[in-house]
């Protein structure tokens, strides 16, 4: 900022009340800029070479093993220069969110390498608040399995290195199936079966919530249908393939091979359902194999697991997970690239499968230890394979709640399959509007 020059005519009281106005003025706007004299370029342009401790926030740690500490302790171990703090949050997504968001909306430097959640990732890329992972700053993916990079990746570019991974499973009674339907139509068929030992034929999550919009995407890729375009907001629901989709699950509950009470299913009451066996099929996550196979459960060495059917074969898995993504905003920026290297690296990753969540690195699958211990490894691999991420959109929460929202109204037939597709399509260009 220039100042003007004082006259010297003018009195020295007046000269001192001029540069002392000046002063405080020029330290205001130096305060307020972060005393950065780059402050007005762009932060994924700055301290790419900063080194130095740094803070990794991730929700809370749920692997039976300690898996966040274990592998922050091997980290420090072998680097005690750049020391790794782990900022545990809660184990509430929407309140893990809004952590982080008010932290980058600050351009705060506190932290510096963030877990997200798959379906935050586009929404902080294209807000600018993480590094893309680019030129200098480009990982080795090619061991990875691919819907986990693209789950990574937003307008072309990856913005994040995947972290552990996540894929619907079909959890069913190979004491009354000995083998898995591959398709929804064999599914359906096998309803007879549950019909006959009086038990409920197939669940998922059907309650008004991310469940629903989950167990709705999958079915809907399954048969070809797609949520948005490359563009991350232009609605691309209102097809053939997308009503074929939904009407398959709209049919299910009205002839109640999905029970009536389904309908308020979340994951416990799915699992617990399972578990107590009133349910020949159930649609859930990996975590939940040890809990069906444990002393408690009613079907306890009878339960079988395989891929989700789809229209012709293995079905589309909807993708979970974490993406370990750097703030924008970090000054220790070459110390955080190298901490995600390390997250990605085969003994990472093997302290990531020990402790249940599964492991983005593709051979893991593939480990005999591993399979000892999770059987259902290679099986979640083959899903995995064919898993398809949610709607790849910044929009994503509003994206969600028309998907949801729409899909519950024409499952308990309060909208037909058309009125509820178009209801999708116009709610997702109302979000990215």
């Amino acid at each position: 900022m220039a100042l003007n020059k004082v006259r010297s005519r003018r009195s020295s009281r007046t000269s001192r009340a001029a540069l002392a106005a000046a002063s405080a003025a020029l330290l205001t706007a130096t305060l307020a800029s972060g005393c950065s004299s780059n402050s007005g370029s762009n932060p994924t342009s700055q301290d790419l070479d900063g080194r130095g401790p740094i803070t990794y926030v991730e929700g809370k740690d749920t692997s039976q093993t300690g898996a966040v500490k274990q592998l922050i302790d091997r980290w420090n171990a072998a680097h005690p220069s750049e020391k790794v703090t782990f900022k545990e949050q809660s184990n509430d997504a929407s309140q893990q969110h809004d952590d982080m968001a008010q932290h980058l909306q600050a351009k705060q430097s506190d932290y510096d390498v963030m877990a997200l959640d798959v379906t935050w990732t586009a929404e902080f890329a294209a807000k600018g608040w993480i590094q893309p992972l680019k030129d200098s700053f480009s990982i080795d993916t090619s061991t990875l399995l691919s819907p986990t990079v693209a789950s990574a990746t937003y307008k072309g570019n990856l913005y994040a290195a995947p972290l552990n991974t996540n894929g619907g499973l079909l959890y069913y009674r190979k004491d009354l199936v000995p083998n898995a339907p591959k398709t929804w139509t064999e599914m359906m068929a096998d309803c007879n079966v549950a019909k006959d030992h009086n038990v409920g034929c197939y669940a998922g999550q059907f309650a008004p919530y991310e469940g629903l919009t989950v167990n709705s995407a999958e079915v809907i890729n399954a048969y070809g249908g797609t949520f948005v375009g490359p563009d991350g907001k232009t609605p691309t629901i209102d097809s053939p393939q997308a009503r074929a989709g939904l009407q398959v699950l709209t049919d299910a509950y009205q002839k109640g091979d999905i029970p009536k009470e389904a309908i308020s299913f979340e994951e416990p009451e799915s699992q617990n359902a399972f578990a107590q066996g009133k349910l020949l099929f159930l649609r859930t996550w990996p975590n939940f194999y040890g809990v069906a196979q444990a002393d408690s459960s009613a079907v306890k060495g009878e339960v079988g697991v395989a891929a989700l059917p789809g229209k012709d074969g293995i079905g589309a898995s909807t993708l979970g997970g974490y993406n370990a993504a750097i703030s924008a905003y970090s000054k220790h920026k070459a110390t955080a690239l190298d901490f995600l290297r390390f997250l990605i690296s085969e003994d990472a990753q093997h302290i990531v499968a020990e402790g249940a969540y599964p492991p983005v690195r593709s051979s893991l699958y593939d480990d005999p230890a591993l399979i000892a211990k999770f059987p259902y490894l290679p099986t979640l691999k083959d899903s995995i394979a064919s898993a398809v991420p949610r709607p790849v959109t910044p929009f994503y929460p509003a994206v969600s709640k028309a998907i949801q929202d729409n899909a519950y109204a024409a499952i308990t037939g309060r909208k037909t399959v058309d009125a509820a597709i178009t209801g999708m399509q116009k709610g997702i260009e109302a979000a990215g509007s």
